[in-house]
């Protein structure tokens, strides 16, 4: 298996945890995740899971002027998206220490 199919399964809660450190916009976000040694996430990979997270109203968007170009579309967490950021960082929580002590376990 893939890092990057091991990643889908993760990847809206790593977007939530970033956008839930303040608004942000696509490409920005991409930078934020590279950051943290996410090199695979490409901007087709986010953008039909913001579209979704949108949606589902985890997440909401506003277009604002850009600095160097055309209006971008900045996101920011709603409660819902916060209580599920709060979810998923509980079911990480309890999944990654399950992997790491069965990979960690000599026996």
């Amino acid at each position: 298996m893939s890092s990057t199919q091991m990643l889908k399964g993760i990847l809206e809660g790593c977007l939530l945890a970033v956008i839930s450190k303040g608004e942000t916009y696509g490409y920005e976000m991409i930078e934020k995740l590279e950051a943290h040694g996410f090199h695979m996430v490409s901007e087709g990979s986010i953008y039909p899971l913001l579209l979704r997270m949108q949606k589902e109203q985890l997440i909401t968007s506003i277009m604002k002027a850009s600095p160097n170009g055309p209006k971008r579309k900045y996101y920011t967490l709603t409660s819902k998206g916060q209580q599920e950021l709060k979810d998923f960082q509980e079911r990480w929580n309890l999944l990654s220490h399950s992997v790491n002590q069965l990979m960690n376990n000599k026996k």
